[in-house]
């Protein structure tokens, strides 16, 4: 059984496309098959991967609002192990049209439980930095929200708004929605930043990832190159963070697994 995890935080800036890039290559290096999804009109992680948003005619436009089936927009990355349903600028038109549609917040549900076995153990899908509609398709199709913050004031008072959107998610359509918060962009010499990181762990405990993604400037380069941290600078700090990252997230879906079997 497939395992979806939406990555998303309505403050901008904090790493989600990064976050879904280098986890998703970090998580095939594990001998994983993951299937990214592009849901953002800014479609950095589309670009990262080396396409054209422009001049792509089929992106998850096409399955939140033609429901067309989850695959058809699918395309193969140079990233061994790594799909990628992409995006562009269209996605914005979602915003608007998707409400319209009967039980339009579970669109995106609907078409991975259409696939049926899907052909890959996690899906990550790289939300826009906004909690419209297109973010609540994600999150109510999710098993696990993935929040990247950094150690800022903005960035974590910026958390309510999305604790909020969990409780709204689950009291409607998906009570499973789990959540995990991964410090993003920390510099452990800052003061400012290691004091709000111990106020994160003592308000949110387990909520929290323990792996903590510091400042590094190869994870701002790889994107550019179109290659996630762990083939562009592989024995990087972001590297071998993101390759922490991945190791804690598999030892958690093992575990919730475990359980649900």
């Amino acid at each position: 059984m497939s395992y979806v995890i939406a990555i998303s935080n309505e403050k901008g800036g904090v790493a989600k496309t990064t976050t879904a890039l280098s986890l998703g290559a970090a998580l095939a290096e594990l001998g994983r098959k993951i299937l990214l999804v592009d849901l953002d009109p800014q479609a950095n992680l589309t670009l990262a991967l080396g396409f054209q948003p422009g001049s792509l005619e089929h992106t998850a436009l096409d399955i939140l609002l033609d429901s067309a089936p989850l695959l058809d927009p699918c395309r193969e990355t140079n990233v061994a192990g790594v799909d990628l349903i992409p995006a562009n600028s269209g996605i914005e038109n979602a915003e608007q049209v998707l409400p319209v549609y009967i039980n339009y917040t579970t669109r995106l549900q609907t078409a991975i439980q259409a696939v049926d076995p899907l052909p890959y153990d996690l899906i990550l899908m790289d939300c826009p930095p906004s909690l419209g509609a297109v973010t609540i398709n994600a999150l109510t199709a999710s098993d696990l929200l993935i929040i990247p913050t950094q150690a800022e004031y903005f960035s974590a008072y910026a958390l309510r708004d999305m604790m909020s959107i969990v409780r709204q998610v689950r009291s409607e359509d998906n009570p499973n929605l789990a959540y995990r918060i991964l410090i993003t962009m920390l510099d452990q010499r800052n003061r400012t930043h290691r004091n709000i990181h111990e106020q994160l762990d003592r308000t949110f405990g387990d909520g929290l990832f323990k792996t903590l993604i510091e400042i590094d400037t190869k994870l701002r380069e790889s994107p550019i190159l179109g290659l996630p941290i762990t083939q562009y600078k592989p024995n990087s700090r972001g590297a071998l963070q993101y390759r922490s990252l991945a190791e804690e997230l598999m030892q958690y879906v093992e575990q919730k697994n475990s359980e649900a079997a």
